[in-house]
Protein backbone atom coordinates (compact mmCIF):
# COMPACT_ATOMS: atom_id res chain seq x y z
CA UNK A 1 0.00 0.00 0.00
CA UNK A 2 1.54 3.60 -0.68
CA UNK A 3 2.08 5.90 1.78
CA UNK A 4 0.50 8.88 -0.30
CA UNK A 5 -2.32 10.37 1.84
CA UNK A 6 -5.29 12.38 0.83
CA UNK A 7 -7.47 14.89 2.72
CA UNK A 8 -9.24 13.88 5.62
CA UNK A 9 -12.81 13.26 5.58
CA UNK A 10 -13.87 17.24 6.28
CA UNK A 11 -17.84 15.96 7.00
CA UNK A 12 -16.67 14.04 9.93
CA UNK A 13 -14.00 16.57 11.07
CA UNK A 14 -15.95 19.37 11.15
CA UNK A 15 -19.06 17.11 13.09
CA UNK A 16 -16.96 16.39 15.59
CA UNK A 17 -15.90 20.28 16.65
CA UNK A 18 -19.61 21.10 16.55
CA UNK A 19 -20.26 18.78 18.69
CA UNK A 20 -17.61 18.93 21.31
CA UNK A 21 -18.76 22.86 20.61
CA UNK A 22 -22.31 21.96 21.74
CA UNK A 23 -21.03 20.16 25.18
CA UNK A 24 -18.37 22.67 26.16
CA UNK A 25 -21.50 24.93 25.80
CA UNK A 26 -23.95 23.04 27.73
CA UNK A 27 -21.11 21.38 30.73
CA UNK A 28 -21.25 25.43 31.70
CA UNK A 29 -24.75 25.35 31.26
CA UNK A 30 -25.99 22.56 33.21
CA UNK A 31 -23.12 22.50 35.67
CA UNK A 32 -23.24 26.72 36.90
CA UNK A 33 -25.22 25.76 39.70
CA UNK A 34 -23.96 23.31 41.35
CA UNK A 35 -20.60 24.89 40.79
CA UNK A 36 -22.05 27.94 42.37
CA UNK A 37 -23.18 26.14 45.18
CA UNK A 38 -19.97 23.82 45.45
CA UNK A 39 -17.35 25.55 44.69
CA UNK A 40 -18.17 28.85 44.85
CA UNK A 41 -17.16 29.52 40.94
CA UNK A 42 -19.61 29.56 38.12
CA UNK A 43 -16.97 28.57 35.86
CA UNK A 44 -15.37 25.85 37.54
CA UNK A 45 -16.82 23.17 35.31
CA UNK A 46 -16.29 25.04 31.82
CA UNK A 47 -12.69 26.07 32.49
CA UNK A 48 -11.65 22.32 33.49
CA UNK A 49 -14.10 21.26 30.11
CA UNK A 50 -12.16 23.84 27.96
CA UNK A 51 -9.02 22.53 28.89
CA UNK A 52 -9.98 18.94 28.46
CA UNK A 53 -11.15 19.77 24.94
CA UNK A 54 -8.08 21.61 23.82
CA UNK A 55 -5.98 18.38 25.18
CA UNK A 56 -8.51 16.69 22.67
CA UNK A 57 -8.25 18.45 19.76
CA UNK A 58 -4.26 18.05 20.27
CA UNK A 59 -4.91 14.26 20.43
CA UNK A 60 -7.00 13.82 17.84
CA UNK A 61 -5.03 15.77 15.29
CA UNK A 62 -1.99 14.01 16.33
CA UNK A 63 -3.51 10.74 15.25
CA UNK A 64 -5.00 12.12 12.50
CA UNK A 65 -1.40 12.70 10.89
CA UNK A 66 -0.23 9.37 12.62
CA UNK A 67 -0.15 6.43 10.50
CA UNK A 68 -2.59 4.18 11.78
CA UNK A 69 -0.98 1.24 10.36
CA UNK A 70 1.75 1.54 12.61
CA UNK A 71 -0.52 1.11 15.50
CA UNK A 72 0.28 -2.87 14.33
CA UNK A 73 3.58 -2.40 15.28
CA UNK A 74 4.05 -5.75 17.76
CA UNK A 75 5.66 -3.37 20.42
CA UNK A 76 3.25 -0.48 20.04
CA UNK A 77 0.61 -2.95 20.51
CA UNK A 78 2.67 -5.00 23.68
CA UNK A 79 3.32 -2.18 25.50
CA UNK A 80 0.11 -0.84 25.26
CA UNK A 81 -1.38 -3.82 26.03
CA UNK A 82 0.51 -4.29 29.14
CA UNK A 83 0.14 -0.57 29.96
CA UNK A 84 -3.80 -1.05 29.89
CA UNK A 85 -3.93 -4.62 32.01
CA UNK A 86 -1.96 -2.89 34.62
CA UNK A 87 -4.28 0.21 34.93
CA UNK A 88 -6.98 -2.03 35.15
CA UNK A 89 -5.92 -4.00 37.90
CA UNK A 90 -4.42 -0.86 39.36
CA UNK A 91 -8.07 1.18 40.09
CA UNK A 92 -9.10 -1.93 41.54
CA UNK A 93 -7.16 -0.81 44.73
CA UNK A 94 -8.01 3.01 44.45
CA UNK A 95 -10.01 4.91 46.78
CA UNK A 96 -13.95 4.33 45.94
CA UNK A 97 -15.46 7.49 44.19
CA UNK A 98 -19.22 7.05 43.87
CA UNK A 99 -19.68 3.66 44.80
CA UNK A 100 -16.75 2.46 42.21
CA UNK A 101 -13.21 2.19 41.99
CA UNK A 102 -13.18 3.38 38.57
CA UNK A 103 -10.54 6.49 38.32
CA UNK A 104 -6.52 6.63 39.08
CA UNK A 105 -5.85 9.63 40.83
CA UNK A 106 -3.05 11.80 38.79
CA UNK A 107 -1.84 15.32 40.69
CA UNK A 108 -5.27 17.40 40.33
CA UNK A 109 -6.92 15.12 37.59
CA UNK A 110 -8.05 11.54 36.87
CA UNK A 111 -7.69 8.48 34.53
CA UNK A 112 -10.18 6.58 34.11
CA UNK A 113 -8.26 3.09 32.36
CA UNK A 114 -11.58 1.67 30.98
CA UNK A 115 -11.41 4.76 28.24
CA UNK A 116 -8.03 3.37 27.30
CA UNK A 117 -9.15 -0.20 27.42
CA UNK A 118 -11.77 0.79 24.88
CA UNK A 119 -8.91 2.04 21.99
CA UNK A 120 -6.37 -0.51 22.88
CA UNK A 121 -9.39 -3.76 22.56
CA UNK A 122 -9.91 -1.95 18.82
CA UNK A 123 -7.00 -1.66 17.92
CA UNK A 124 -5.59 -5.29 19.13
CA UNK A 125 -8.75 -6.97 18.48
CA UNK A 126 -8.58 -5.38 14.74
CA UNK A 127 -4.90 -6.68 14.36
CA UNK A 128 -6.04 -10.38 15.55
CA UNK A 129 -8.29 -10.35 13.37
CA UNK A 130 -6.75 -9.34 10.21
CA UNK A 131 -3.62 -11.39 11.06
CA UNK A 132 -6.27 -14.70 11.25
CA UNK A 133 -7.25 -14.36 8.13
CA UNK A 134 -10.21 -16.74 6.82
CA UNK A 135 -9.15 -19.09 10.49
CA UNK A 136 -11.74 -16.43 12.23
CA UNK A 137 -15.02 -18.50 10.24
CA UNK A 138 -13.42 -21.14 12.92
CA UNK A 139 -15.03 -21.10 16.07
CA UNK A 140 -11.98 -22.19 18.24
CA UNK A 141 -9.64 -21.04 16.22
CA UNK A 142 -11.07 -17.79 15.42
CA UNK A 143 -13.53 -16.39 17.52
CA UNK A 144 -13.21 -17.70 20.76
CA UNK A 145 -9.50 -16.37 21.16
CA UNK A 146 -10.96 -13.03 20.20
CA UNK A 147 -13.90 -13.75 22.97
CA UNK A 148 -11.58 -14.52 25.41
CA UNK A 149 -9.04 -11.43 25.02
CA UNK A 150 -12.45 -9.12 25.18
CA UNK A 151 -13.83 -11.26 28.66
CA UNK A 152 -10.57 -10.95 30.56
CA UNK A 153 -10.63 -6.44 29.77
CA UNK A 154 -14.29 -6.66 30.41
CA UNK A 155 -13.84 -9.29 33.76
CA UNK A 156 -11.44 -6.23 35.12
CA UNK A 157 -13.67 -3.73 34.08
CA UNK A 158 -16.79 -5.17 36.22
CA UNK A 159 -14.99 -5.81 38.79
CA UNK A 160 -14.74 -1.68 39.61
CA UNK A 161 -17.98 -2.31 39.21
CA UNK A 162 -18.62 -0.60 35.98
CA UNK A 163 -21.65 -3.08 33.79
CA UNK A 164 -22.29 -0.28 31.36
CA UNK A 165 -18.71 -0.41 29.72
CA UNK A 166 -18.60 -4.35 29.95
CA UNK A 167 -21.46 -4.34 28.00
CA UNK A 168 -20.30 -1.46 25.77
CA UNK A 169 -16.96 -3.54 25.32
CA UNK A 170 -18.04 -6.73 24.56
CA UNK A 171 -20.49 -4.77 22.05
CA UNK A 172 -17.87 -3.59 20.07
CA UNK A 173 -16.12 -6.94 19.98
CA UNK A 174 -19.41 -8.41 18.77
CA UNK A 175 -19.46 -5.86 16.12
CA UNK A 176 -15.60 -6.39 14.76
CA UNK A 177 -15.92 -10.42 14.92
CA UNK A 178 -18.68 -9.66 12.35
CA UNK A 179 -16.93 -7.00 10.16
CA UNK A 180 -13.97 -9.53 10.43
CA UNK A 181 -16.06 -12.06 9.01
CA UNK A 182 -17.47 -14.73 11.63
CA UNK A 183 -20.31 -16.80 10.89
CA UNK A 184 -23.44 -15.21 11.90
CA UNK A 185 -24.81 -18.64 13.49
CA UNK A 186 -22.07 -18.19 15.63
CA UNK A 187 -22.61 -14.86 16.59
CA UNK A 188 -26.53 -15.48 17.32
CA UNK A 189 -25.76 -17.54 20.11
CA UNK A 190 -22.93 -15.32 21.57
CA UNK A 191 -25.51 -12.52 21.66
CA UNK A 192 -27.48 -15.27 23.44
CA UNK A 193 -25.34 -15.72 25.90
CA UNK A 194 -24.33 -12.42 26.72
CA UNK A 195 -27.80 -11.84 27.33
CA UNK A 196 -27.89 -14.66 29.51
CA UNK A 197 -24.59 -13.57 31.95
CA UNK A 198 -26.04 -9.83 31.68
CA UNK A 199 -29.29 -11.44 33.02
CA UNK A 200 -27.35 -13.06 36.03
CA UNK A 201 -25.23 -9.88 36.75
CA UNK A 202 -28.20 -7.74 37.12
CA UNK A 203 -29.68 -10.71 39.58
CA UNK A 204 -26.71 -10.94 41.73
CA UNK A 205 -26.42 -7.16 42.07
CA UNK A 206 -29.16 -6.33 44.71
CA UNK A 207 -27.83 -2.07 43.58
CA UNK A 208 -28.46 -3.42 39.40
CA UNK A 209 -31.82 -4.92 40.31
CA UNK A 210 -33.43 -1.62 42.32
CA UNK A 211 -32.25 -0.09 38.77
CA UNK A 212 -33.74 -2.79 36.74
CA UNK A 213 -37.20 -2.34 39.07
CA UNK A 214 -37.27 1.22 38.78
CA UNK A 215 -36.81 1.59 35.27
CA UNK A 216 -39.67 -0.74 34.66
CA UNK A 217 -41.82 1.77 37.14
CA UNK A 218 -39.77 5.00 38.40
CA UNK A 219 -42.88 6.51 40.04
CA UNK A 220 -43.29 3.44 42.53
CA UNK A 221 -39.98 4.59 43.99
CA UNK A 222 -40.02 8.43 42.96
CA UNK A 223 -37.30 9.47 45.41
CA UNK A 224 -34.42 6.54 45.25
CA UNK A 225 -34.40 4.18 42.43
CA UNK A 226 -36.85 6.00 40.47
CA UNK A 227 -35.39 9.60 41.16
CA UNK A 228 -33.10 10.10 38.15
CA UNK A 229 -35.19 8.87 35.36
CA UNK A 230 -38.32 11.06 36.55
CA UNK A 231 -36.14 14.20 36.81
CA UNK A 232 -35.14 13.33 33.35
CA UNK A 233 -38.63 13.07 32.37
CA UNK A 234 -39.29 16.05 33.58
CA UNK A 235 -37.15 17.77 31.30
CA UNK A 236 -37.86 16.52 28.03
CA UNK A 237 -41.44 17.42 28.78
CA UNK A 238 -40.63 21.05 29.70
CA UNK A 239 -38.83 21.50 27.02
CA UNK A 240 -41.25 21.31 24.54
CA UNK A 241 -40.34 22.07 20.77
CA UNK A 242 -37.78 24.98 21.18
CA UNK A 243 -37.12 24.80 24.90
CA UNK A 244 -36.70 27.14 27.73
CA UNK A 245 -33.90 28.67 26.30
CA UNK A 246 -30.22 28.40 26.66
CA UNK A 247 -29.46 28.53 30.42
CA UNK A 248 -32.93 28.43 31.25
CA UNK A 249 -33.45 24.57 33.14
CA UNK A 250 -35.16 24.01 35.67
CA UNK A 251 -33.93 20.43 36.45
CA UNK A 252 -30.14 21.19 36.46
CA UNK A 253 -31.36 23.18 40.51
CA UNK A 254 -30.36 20.63 42.21
CA UNK A 255 -32.70 17.99 40.65
CA UNK A 256 -30.80 16.29 38.24
CA UNK A 257 -27.61 15.40 40.02
CA UNK A 258 -23.99 16.39 38.25
CA UNK A 259 -26.85 17.22 35.09
CA UNK A 260 -23.57 17.69 33.29
CA UNK A 261 -22.88 14.21 33.07
CA UNK A 262 -24.60 11.51 32.54
CA UNK A 263 -27.86 13.55 31.94
CA UNK A 264 -26.73 16.41 30.17
CA UNK A 265 -29.11 15.33 26.85
CA UNK A 266 -31.83 15.98 29.23
CA UNK A 267 -30.86 19.38 29.78
CA UNK A 268 -29.85 19.80 26.14
CA UNK A 269 -33.78 18.90 25.65
CA UNK A 270 -35.12 21.50 28.22
CA UNK A 271 -33.29 24.32 27.41
CA UNK A 272 -33.25 23.72 22.85
CA UNK A 273 -35.84 21.95 23.03
CA UNK A 274 -37.17 18.44 20.65
CA UNK A 275 -35.61 20.54 17.57
CA UNK A 276 -32.09 21.15 19.38
CA UNK A 277 -32.24 17.62 20.52
CA UNK A 278 -32.99 16.19 17.07
CA UNK A 279 -30.22 18.25 15.52
CA UNK A 280 -27.64 16.58 18.21
CA UNK A 281 -29.07 13.24 17.34
CA UNK A 282 -28.97 14.30 13.09
CA UNK A 283 -25.18 15.16 14.24
CA UNK A 284 -24.66 11.67 15.88
CA UNK A 285 -26.05 9.88 12.73
CA UNK A 286 -23.82 12.03 10.03
CA UNK A 287 -21.09 10.57 12.78
CA UNK A 288 -21.80 7.34 12.53
CA UNK A 289 -22.45 7.53 9.00
CA UNK A 290 -19.50 9.02 7.49
CA UNK A 291 -17.32 6.35 10.22
CA UNK A 292 -19.16 2.94 8.46
CA UNK A 293 -18.70 5.11 4.87
CA UNK A 294 -14.65 5.29 5.83
CA UNK A 295 -14.57 1.53 6.68
CA UNK A 296 -16.28 0.54 3.99
CA UNK A 297 -13.58 2.39 2.01
CA UNK A 298 -10.80 1.65 3.67
CA UNK A 299 -7.92 -0.14 1.50
CA UNK A 300 -6.80 -2.24 4.09
CA UNK A 301 -8.51 -4.75 6.39
CA UNK A 302 -7.02 -3.16 9.55
CA UNK A 303 -8.34 0.24 8.64
CA UNK A 304 -11.87 -1.28 8.17
CA UNK A 305 -12.05 -3.27 11.04
CA UNK A 306 -10.52 -0.17 13.31
CA UNK A 307 -12.70 2.53 11.78
CA UNK A 308 -16.09 -0.06 12.66
CA UNK A 309 -14.88 -0.44 15.79
CA UNK A 310 -14.74 2.97 16.59
CA UNK A 311 -18.01 3.83 14.87
CA UNK A 312 -19.53 1.00 16.41
CA UNK A 313 -18.66 2.15 19.69
CA UNK A 314 -19.67 6.17 19.34
CA UNK A 315 -22.60 4.54 17.77
CA UNK A 316 -23.64 2.11 20.69
CA UNK A 317 -22.52 4.90 23.64
CA UNK A 318 -24.35 7.48 21.79
CA UNK A 319 -27.81 5.20 21.74
CA UNK A 320 -27.28 4.07 25.32
CA UNK A 321 -27.22 7.27 26.62
CA UNK A 322 -30.16 8.38 24.68
CA UNK A 323 -32.45 5.77 25.57
CA UNK A 324 -31.72 5.77 29.37
CA UNK A 325 -32.59 9.80 29.32
CA UNK A 326 -35.59 9.28 27.64
CA UNK A 327 -36.40 6.40 29.88
CA UNK A 328 -36.23 2.96 27.62
CA UNK A 329 -33.06 1.75 29.38
CA UNK A 330 -32.75 1.27 32.82
CA UNK A 331 -30.45 4.11 34.20
CA UNK A 332 -26.68 3.42 33.85
CA UNK A 333 -23.53 5.43 33.53
CA UNK A 334 -22.59 6.44 30.26
CA UNK A 335 -21.53 9.47 28.77
CA UNK A 336 -23.01 11.13 25.75
CA UNK A 337 -19.36 10.97 23.60
CA UNK A 338 -17.94 14.67 22.93
CA UNK A 339 -20.88 16.40 24.98
CA UNK A 340 -20.68 14.95 28.56
CA UNK A 341 -18.21 16.53 31.03
CA UNK A 342 -15.18 14.67 31.63
CA UNK A 343 -11.46 14.58 31.06
CA UNK A 344 -9.70 11.15 30.07
CA UNK A 345 -13.15 10.23 28.36
CA UNK A 346 -13.34 13.41 26.15
CA UNK A 347 -9.46 12.94 25.39
CA UNK A 348 -9.53 9.20 24.64
CA UNK A 349 -12.76 9.53 22.34
CA UNK A 350 -11.06 12.36 20.62
CA UNK A 351 -8.19 9.96 19.77
CA UNK A 352 -10.19 7.48 18.50
CA UNK A 353 -11.99 9.49 16.03
CA UNK A 354 -8.24 11.27 14.97
CA UNK A 355 -7.36 7.45 14.00
CA UNK A 356 -10.94 7.39 11.78
CA UNK A 357 -9.91 10.78 10.48
CA UNK A 358 -6.35 9.46 9.50
CA UNK A 359 -7.83 6.05 8.24
CA UNK A 360 -10.25 8.02 5.86
CA UNK A 361 -6.56 9.72 4.39
CA UNK A 362 -6.20 5.79 2.96
CA UNK A 363 -9.78 5.39 1.46
CA UNK A 364 -10.57 4.17 -2.40
CA UNK A 365 -11.74 8.23 -1.99
CA UNK A 366 -8.85 9.18 -1.89
CA UNK A 367 -6.93 7.44 -4.83
CA UNK A 368 -4.69 5.34 -2.40
CA UNK A 369 -3.43 2.24 -3.60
Amino acid sequence: MSKKRGPIDFPLFITILILLSIGVVMVFSASMVEDYKIYNDTYYHLKKQILWAFLGIFAMMFMANFDYRKLRNKKILVFGMLITIALLIIVLFMPARKGATRWIGIGGASIQPSELAKMMLIIYLSDNIVRKGEKIKSFTKGVLPVLIIASFFALLIILEPNMSTTVIIMAVAFSLLFVGGAKIQQLAGIVLLGVAVAAVGIIIEPYRMRRLTGFIDPFKDPLDTGYQAIQSLYALGSGGLFGMGLGQSRQKWHYIPEAQNDFIFSIICEELGYIGALFVIILFVVLVWRGLKIAVTSRDKFGTLVAAGITSLMAVQSSINFLVVASFMPVTGVPLPLISYGGSSLVFTMALLGILLNISRYTVKNGVE
